[in-house]
């Protein structure tokens, strides 16, 4: 037991140790002890996960026995006594260790004695590596990876530290390594992580995320000083990266988050921030996008909304709901299924519409179990609905994070044998965004589930670039028309031109057309000259709930039908 206080100098000279050890330590956390006054300095990580007192202790191996498993304690006592007897010049063991939580890592113990040059034993040094955590180092670029960054992410939130977070990603790396193969990418990758080192900030808090993007934490720049650096590296990456005589000119993307508010989870800062990114990627042209543009209370507020609902996921879906909009035969008016559409609410934030959370839950790791939520519920209550119009047919939407999931052909079957509906009524529903899946998954996942006995529908159809290429090439049973090709097609003859051109085209591959949107009888007789199969919209019903929907059919499949 240590019976003396260690004077300051001896506490620098441990600390300036310690510092150095750590440079290299990597994925292991680092221990020092001071053997004349058994004084220790042990990883904040460690201390942090394990639920130790401090980063300095006296007598910290006795301090850490009372974690070791219980099976494990005589072993490692033996060792710590032998090593500060000056039996052992060091240690290697394997042992449990308990965290707060009651469970145990497995862990190895690597330590060695320094001693003075008359051979007395100095200080006893060396690392604990963690076998139930994964690296925090990316082998690329040397740079932490995105478990260390998610760590870190968590200390800042835990510690209430005030922080921006930049992300920024290499649009199209693929063609890279396509065109001059994956060594190539990788040292595309290494170039960008040493600029980021040698021009933005240091090790400690640059990360390269998956695929081919980075992320910077800073606690002391603004939003403004990081999009000035952004730009610097935007403009440096546009001259071009010299690699073996060849220039490659790179374009970027990239999303900017303000976190001042710790009412959050790491993960629900993080979708925020790959929405950010998203919204750059995707709609403006690589410029950085701060979260909503706005870094303000009104954002903060969001923040905390969007956590709100991402923790509904896991209470088992507490504040979601389905309503459904009816789908009516272009014919005779009569319902022959319902569209169900996602709503949140709770007694704070109120009802909290799709358009406000789904972009941001799209990225969410979460989401695809919100998604067979979604799909299991829309099908029960279609099973209701099916005793009073045979034949109901469900629509159910679809994101892209759950298309890109390898077993949701699974996920489907598995809902349609469970709840025991007809797979021939489920119609699922995808979205032009889903180009930014790979074209060939997307058709064979498309292939594989109408194989079963699905419909798919293209939903909003012509508000995207690559609509057209979608039904040349994935093979569609319904093209849905969005209602904004035909909210003035009362007065405007081109709205009409256009309606007539994509008839044609969902003709020309085979596919029912069903029009949104529809509001008049004015917009349903000219609409309906045009050989459509199907209608939706607030002339016949707005979403309604399944309650609702039920007491309409009772009266007979007309029930939506105007006079």
């Amino acid at each position: 037991m240590a019976d003396t206080k260690i004077p300051e100098d001896a506490k620098k000279k441990l600390d300036t140790l310690y510092e150095s050890y750590s440079v290299v330590a990597e994925d292991t956390y680092v221990f020092l002890c001071d053997m004349k006054y058994s004084y220790s300095r042990w990883s904040k990580a460690l201390v942090e996960h394990f639920g130790l007192p401090s980063e300095y202790m006296y007598d910290a191996g006795l301090i850490w026995e009372e974690h070791i498993h219980p099976d494990d304690r005589k072993a490692y006592r033996d060792g710590i006594e032998e090593i500060f007897s000056g039996k052992a010049p060091g240690h290697d063991m394997q042992y449990r260790a308990r965290r707060p939580d009651g469970s145990y890592d497995v862990c190895t113990c690597r330590g060695m004695v320094l001693s003075t040059p008359d051979g007395t034993p100095d200080f006893f040094c060396g690392i604990i590596r963690n076998h139930s955590e994964k690296s925090l180092i990316d082998p690329v670029t040397g740079l932490r990876n995105q478990y260390g960054f998610f760590s870190d992410l968590r200390s800042y939130i835990k510690d209430k530290t005030p922080i921006m977070i930049g992300m920024a990603g290499i649009a199209k790396l693929s063609e890279v390594n396509e065109v001059y193969g994956y060594e190539a990418g990788n040292r595309v990758l290494q170039h960008i992580g040493r600029y980021l080192l040698d021009n933005v900030t240091t090790r400690e808090c640059t990360y390269r995320l998956d695929g081919s993007r980075f992320a910077i934490i800073s606690t002391k720049r603004t939003a403004s000083e990081l999009e000035d650096l952004y730009e610097l590296l935007r403009a440096y990456l546009r001259k071009g990266i010299q690699l073996d005589g060849i220039d490659i000119v790179l374009e970027l993307n990239a999303g900017l988050l303000k976190l001042d508010d710790f009412n959050v989870d790491y993960q629900t800062v993080y979708s925020c921030l790959n929405l950010a990114y998203q919204e750059s990627k995707h709609n403006s042209h690589g410029d950085l996008v701060a979260f909503r543009n706005s870094l303000t209370d009104d954002n903060k507020k969001r923040i905390e909304k969007l956590h709100a609902i991402r923790s509904s996921i896991t209470k088992d879906f507490s504040g979601f709901y389905l309503v459904y909009q009816p789908v009516v035969d272009a014919g005779s008016e009569q319902v022959i299924g319902a569209e169900a559409l996602l709503r949140w609410k709770n007694d704070e934030y109120g009802n909290v519409f799709p358009d406000e959370f789904i972009p941001f839950l799209e990225t969410d790791p979460l989401f695809p179990e919100l998604g067979e939520w979604i799909l299991i519920t829309a099908l029960k209550a279609a099973q209701q609905l099916s005793e009073y119009v045979p034949g109901f047919e469900i629509n159910v939407n679809l994101s892209y994070a759950q298309l890109e999931k390898t077993n949701f052909t699974s996920v489907v079957r598995n809902a349609l044998v469970n709840t025991g509906f007809n797979s021939a009524q489920l119609c699922l529903e995808i979205t032009e965004r889903c180009r930014l899946l790979d074209l060939e998954l997307l058709s064979n996942v498309i292939i594989s589930l109408r194989s079963g006995g699905i419909r798919i529908a293209l939903d909003d159809f012509g508000t995207g670039f690559s609509s057209v290429g979608l039904v040349k090439n994935v093979p569609f049973d319904t093209i849905k028309i969005d209602r904004s090709f035909v909210q003035q097609i009362e007065t405007d003859e081109r709205e009409e031109h256009l309606l007539n051109t994509f008839t044609n085209l969902a003709g020309i591959y085979g596919a029912d057309v069903c029009v949104e949107g529809i509001e008049t009888p004015g917009m349903r007789d000219i609409v309906k000259s045009y050989g459509i199969h199907s209608f939706q919209g607030y002339y016949y019903s707005k979403p309604i709930t399944i309650e609702d929907f039920l007491d309409k059919v009772k009266n007979g499949a007309n029930c939506f039908a105007k006079k």
